[in-house]
């Protein structure tokens, strides 16, 4: 509740500053008037918002998996470690967005440059974070497979892997508060024919703040509901990590 109130007191400040202050709408739209674009563009910010979300669902599929399988090269060698992570860290600090004209020219236009800037958004977490949860595994654990003559497939899978696997899905679920908006900015820069990105630039030049401000609630609501979907699987991926968080205090 405290959380609604909030953001019902602050819709309520910015319909009452934009009615007393006579903004123009065209400027900054009333909330009123975002419900009104809402309402009577519901069905081509459905249609946009499908292209947008399919996109991110596979752009997110494929950076968690490339993440994991870079983050299994670096725990598995030293050597590799020693010069693959600390390149992981430099290219984190460049925003994906930036790449994107660079990926428009590789990749031409369409769905793969799009795909490939919400990739780069999510495998960049998941490979640092399941990487550090690789090699801060219990090494009693490791020791005791191993005395039992345990293969690295063996350990990997029964010790490292699952003690990874809150990291992970950590990684994943701060990437998907980001991977739709980065999805619907590539979208206006890779020549899409669809998404939400394109239905904001088309608002702009017509000089609709109210549909753009729409689009931006839409792509709100998507990142929270797939950050809440990541959540939920986290939780039953690995359902005694967060009985041990709820347990702690």
């Amino acid at each position: 509740m405290p959380p609604l109130a909030l953001l019902a007191l602050l819709v309520a400040a910015w319909e009452a500053w934009v009615r007393v202050a006579g903004i123009d709408p065209s400027v900054i739209p009333a909330p009123t008037r975002v419900a009104a674009a809402l309402r009577d563009q519901a069905g081509p910010l459905y249609e946009n918002s499908l292209t947008t979300l399919a996109e991110t669902l596979i752009g997110l599929g494929l950076g968690a998996v490339l993440g994991l399988v870079v983050a299994i090269v670096i725990a598995g060698s030293r050597l590799a470690r020693s010069a693959v992570e600390p390149l992981l860290v430099v290219l984190q600090t460049v925003p994906p967005i930036v790449l994107a004209p660079i990926l428009v020219l590789a990749l031409g236009f369409g769905w793969a440059p799009r795909i490939a800037v919400v990739t780069a958004i999510v495998f960049f977490p998941v490979a640092i974070a399941a990487a550090g949860a690789f090699v801060s595994a219990d090494p009693s654990r490791i020791e005791l497979m191993r005395s039992f003559g345990a293969s690295r497939l063996d350990v990997l899978r029964h010790v490292t892997l699952p003690g990874a696997v809150p990291a992970i899905f950590d990684g994943v679920r701060i990437s998907a508060a980001y991977a739709v908006a980065g999805a619907a900015i590539s979208e206006q820069i890779g020549g899409a024919e669809g998404g939400l990105g394109l239905f904001i630039v088309r608002s702009q030049r017509s000089f609709r703040a109210d549909q753009v401000v729409a689009a931006v609630v839409v792509i709100a609501a998507l990142s929270v509901v797939i950050y809440a979907v990541v959540g939920l699987l986290a939780r039953k991926a690995a359902p005694w990590h967060h009985i041990h968080r709820t347990e702690a205090p």
